[in-house]
């Protein structure tokens, strides 16, 4: 009579080894920033940038700088036109088309070349950077570098408007966040919608070092 067949395992043990000491951290960190690489602008975002976008039409050098999938969602809101009437677009549309949006100055050594016009005054300063203040004393504010889209819309998020200081922005987001938060409202968590948009736009204006 044969021997019953009696099956015998290679390995017996096929238990993983846990990680000695040290070796865990030694890891590499699948989300650690590469050298060379920035993180993504969008709060919360943990990829690395890929793409930058403009912070706003009057800063045309200062830009965010977004992953792929948020720089598609950012350039799907983005208007370069927001704020301006009809009139001043198409204005915008052929001066564009013309100059280029650059001060032009006509040849030769006359009365309108470009030294005379300097002279007197009288070559165009979009920015103001040499515009002096004039009778009353005002004159034109160089726009904050820091005040792009994104932080108006988190400062349009508080009801605040653009040029508010730090210490007004963080009491009024104090201000929302008792007055949306369920626990001091007897529970009613029907403004919870607005507490997250209160929260992340305070997170963007940190980040902008608005705060």
């Amino acid at each position: 009579m044969p021997i019953a067949f009696q099956y015998r395992p290679r390995f017996v043990d096929i238990r993983v080894r846990p990680p000695r000491e040290g070796e865990a951290e030694a890891r590499e960190d699948v989300r650690a920033l590469k050298p060379g690489e920035r993180r993504c602008d969008n709060v919360g975002c943990m990829t690395p940038a890929a793409t930058r976008a403009p912070k706003s039409r009057d800063m045309p050098s200062e830009h965010y700088w977004f992953c792929q999938v948020h720089a598609a969602e950012y350039n799907r809101s983005w208007n370069y036109f927001a704020g301006l009437s009809e009139a001043q677009i198409q204005a915008r549309i052929v001066e564009d088309n013309t100059t280029g949006g650059r001060p032009t100055w006509s040849f030769g050594s006359g009365a309108r070349n470009r030294e005379a016009a300097a002279s007197r005054g009288a070559f165009r300063d979009p920015l103001g950077v040499f515009t002096t203040p004039g009778a009353n004393g005002a004159q034109r504010a160089a726009p904050d570098a820091r005040v792009g889209k994104m932080e108006r819309v988190a400062l349009a998020d508080l009801d605040l408007e653009p040029g508010v200081d730090g210490p007004t922005i963080r009491l009024r987001y104090l201000e929302l966040v008792k007055r949306c938060h369920p626990d001091t409202n007897g529970g009613d968590r029907s403004a919870e919608t607005r507490l997250q948009r209160v929260i992340k736009a305070y997170k963007t204006l940190q980040k902008a070092k608005l705060v």
